[in-house]
This record gives C-alpha cells, structure tokens and sequence, in this order.
C-alpha cells in the first residue's frame, strides 16, 4: 500500500512530534491560504492518530470585499477536514500603523482569546520562507540580534502559547500539499501588493540574492536564525542566573550597581531588561536599555533615567531603583 505523496507526508511528518508531545488541544488559524490550509488538512490527520483534539479558526478582517464570504468558505473546509471546534471570527480593524499591523494585532488579540476559551494552542502556519524574510527584514532594519533569530518554534506569552510547526517547511511544499489532496486555496491580493515591504522582500530581493548566490539563500537564513536562537537562549539563561542573585542581594526591588558593572555587556542588558520587567515598565527599547546602563558603566553622579509609561531608573547609595510613575 502507498503512502501520501511527499509533500502530504512531510507536512504530517512537520506536525507529529508536536502534536504527540501534548494532549492540549490546539486550534489551527487559517486565513484559507495554502500555507495554512495544508497545516490545518495536516493537523486534522496526525490529531485523530494521536488523540488530541484539533479546532480551527479563520479571522475574518472585513478590509476586502468578499472578506465574510471567504471565512464562511473556509471553515466549512476546515469542518469537513474533521476539526472541530471550528471558529469564524469578525474583528474590527483600528488602531495606528498602517491596515496591515492593525489586521494583525486584531487577529492575534481574536486568537489568543478563542485559545483561551478552549484552552488551546494555536497552530501558525509560517513557513521557512516566512522565517528568511523575517531574517532580512531584522537585518534591514537593525533591530538587533533577536529579529534576526526570527520566529520561535513555539512561544508562550500573557497571551497564549504560539506553535509554528512549519518553519522547516518550504512555500512551494504546502501549495503542493494542497493540490495533492484537492484543497481550495485563496490567494490573498495583499500578498502580491509591492506597497509591502515583505511582498517586495519575497517578490524582488530574496529571488535576486538566489540568483547572485547561486541558491539556498532562504533555508542559510533560516539556518542562521536557528544558531543565533541557541545563542540567544544561552545568553538569556545566564542573565535569568545573574538577576535572581543580584535581586537577592538588595531584597527590596532594587539592583546592585557594582556587580553588575563586570559582567558581559550582552549579559548585563539582558539582566537589566529583566529587571525592568518585572517591575512593569512596559515597551523597552535598545535606547532605554542603554541609558540605564550608563547608571552602571558610565557614573558620574547623574539624575534619573526617563522611561516608557512615566517610570525611570535612579541610582541611590550604589543600587538601582525604579521609580514609579
């Protein structure tokens, strides 16, 4: 007896160690894509053969026209795939940054509390070319080494838990995926749009970098992430070390300046990141991090350091403190 073909198995192969290393349910968001739609038809299989119940989503934007009908469209696929719950959901689309950022916080915040309602994961169908872009975007940008490492396996936050079993697969494989076992796919128009960075990224620069060197440009960046991300860990957990001690010196908030003054300077940020959030600063940036930092490396005897959210940072009697709103 056959198997699937290749591209059906290596989908179903992408999702089984996942599903299998937890009976939480999951819900796999589908926009009707074939990235998502071939994760959704993989999640279906490999739930029933390893006894966890697999949902499914769709979100619809209402910015296209047509938008409720390709939702209605699409969860009935996914209930005739076998998933089950199936969602359609229709969220309002507002806030700054531009209708693409805010399609997206509106679709994440409609996920995280479906995921919530269901105790669930919710399976993102991203994929290896999605992780080269998100590389060369990081690096376009100089946001710093961890957008560069790209997205996580699987993330869990205040949220929910994020599981994107797909990243070592490629574009063309889900398509495929797709055709091989006759499931409808819709092409979304933004995905075509150059006013879109990411669009011009796929469309222009990613094919030019192939053809100038010669090839396998997208899985090197993805495998450039994937060692950057270890790197990263590594550097996360040593930090994680060094705060719990440092916090424990002082006892009352604060943070001893002169210990920290030695350490690594990749090390010391991350402690002080580290710090800061725990104590409810919100929305730092690389220049925050460095102004308080000059507390530590850079003492003169300097005031206060202004943070987001009306908080900052003194140094008093040789320990960091942070000062309330």
């Amino acid at each position: 007896m056959s198997g699937p073909p290749p591209a059906v198995a290596e989908l179903r192969h992408a999702v089984r160690a996942g599903l299998r290393g937890s009976d939480r349910p999951v819900l796999a968001a589908c926009s009707g894509g074939a990235d998502s739609m071939a994760l959704a038809a993989a999640l279906a299989f490999e739930g029933r053969a390893a006894g966890v119940r697999v949902g499914g989503v769709t979100v619809d934007h209402g910015l296209q026209p047509g938008s409720d009908r390709r939702a209605r469209t699409t969860a009935a696929v996914l209930s005739e795939l076998g998933l089950d719950p199936v969602l359609a959901l229709r969220v309002q689309v507002t806030g700054a940054g531009g209708p693409e950022a805010a399609a997206r916080t509106a679709r994440y915040t409609a996920l995280a509390a479906a995921a919530a309602d269901h105790g669930a994961r919710i399976a993102l169908g991203h994929t290896l070319d999605d992780q080269a872009e998100t590389v060369l975007l990081g690096l376009g940008r100089g946001s710093g080494p961890r957008s560069i490492a790209g997205m996580v396996p699987e993330r869990a936050d205040g949220a929910g838990t994020w599981w994107r079993p797909l990243l070592g697969v490629r574009r063309e494989t889900t398509r495929q995926a797709c055709a091989d076992q006759g499931l409808p796919v819709w092409d979304d128009p933004w995905n075509t749009d150059p006013a879109y960075t990411r669009v011009r990224l796929r469309t222009e620069v990613l094919p030019l970098l192939e053809e100038v060197l010669g090839g396998g440009v997208a899985p090197a960046l993805a495998r450039t992430a994937a060692l950057l991300r270890e790197d990263l860990e590594a550097l996360d957990a040593l930090a994680a070390v060094e705060l719990a001690r440092l916090a424990a010196e002082v006892g009352d908030g604060g943070l001893p300046a002169r210990p920290l003054e030695p350490l690594p300077a990749a090390v010391r940020r991350r402690v002080l990141r580290g710090w800061l959030r725990a104590a409810g600063v919100p929305d730092l940036q690389a220049v925050h991090l460095r102004a308080v930092e000059s507390l530590v490396t850079r003492w003169r005897g300097q005031g206060p350091v202004d943070l987001p959210g009306g908080a900052g940072v003194a140094r008093a009697s040789g320990t960091l403190v942070v000062l309330s709103p």
